[in-house]
């Protein structure tokens, strides 16, 4: 895992490098994710690194735990508090679909916060000649657990190929604080959510099942399901080498 990082930190700053920006910027959202890419791209870009910290409607330990994490590592943040502009916006969107009650407009209005994060990111990249980075792993990468033009809308990704106990254990060797290790994985995008009651899967399972080993048949059929209705998501970022590839 140590050369793998070490690794990683070495792609980031080729990709910025050759596309002639001076730096990356990133949401930090309290989260695994999020903490070990944020610290990646400190070792990468030192002075020029950008954490952007993007509450809507969010609990406040989600921002807790993105301040701890940026002071912990010295990368500096701003907080952008999105909630006022999602209320106009929804408030538009009430106007017009206020009879509707499906899962799908639940969906939209949630994936709306993220995408008004996505937009953020990329207003504070350009003014800065900045790139950026992304935050999605293996598992969510292959079922599409990401929104498309949210945080799925990204120069390039990472740790697209470190399973979700991969991205653990980055995390452990990084030093990343343990509240955020052992915090639920959630996108908090309304009261209650976690990322494993909507996949229908836990992510041991799923890791599990993307290094070829045995599951349940049926938690195997849901995940082929999700796989197969999202692959219009997954032709987005740059990526780099999986860690076999990189061995060859």
């Amino acid at each position: 895992m140590k050369d793998y990082l070490e690794y990683l930190v070495q792609w980031i700053r080729k990709i910025v490098n050759d596309a002639h920006a001076k730096g990356v910027i990133i949401g930090v959202s309290g989260g695994i994710d999020s903490a070990v890419v944020a610290i990646l791209a400190k070792k990468a870009f030192p002075n020029d690194t950008l954490g952007l910290i993007l509450p809507c409607h969010s609990k406040p330990i989600d921002q807790e735990l993105g301040i701890d994490l940026c002071q912990k590592f010295d990368i500096p943040y701003q907080v952008v508090d999105l909630s006022n502009t999602y209320d106009v916006m929804m408030d538009s969107f009430e106007t017009n679909f206020k009879n509707e009650s499906s899962i799908n407009y639940k969906n939209a209005k949630s994936n709306t916060k993220v995408r008004l994060r996505m937009v953020t990111l990329y207003a504070y990249a350009q003014s800065r000649n900045y790139l950026v980075i992304g935050t999605d792993n293996a598992d969510e990468w292959y079922i599409g657990y990401f929104t498309k033009h949210g945080d799925g809308g990204v120069d390039f990704a990472p740790i697209i190929h470190l399973t979700k106990g991969e991205v653990i254990e980055a995390a452990k060797f990084l030093g990343v604080p343990e509240p955020i290790i052992s915090r639920p994985p959630t996108a908090g995008l309304y009261e209650g959510q976690t990322d494993e009651d909507e996949i229908g899967v836990s992510y041991a399972e799923l890791d599990k099942y993307l290094k070829g080993k045995t599951v349940d048949e049926n938690k195997k059929q849901r995940l082929l399901y999700l796989h197969r209705i999202s692959e219009h998501k997954r032709h987005l970022a740059y990526h780099p080498k999986s860690q076999e590839d990189y061995k060859k």
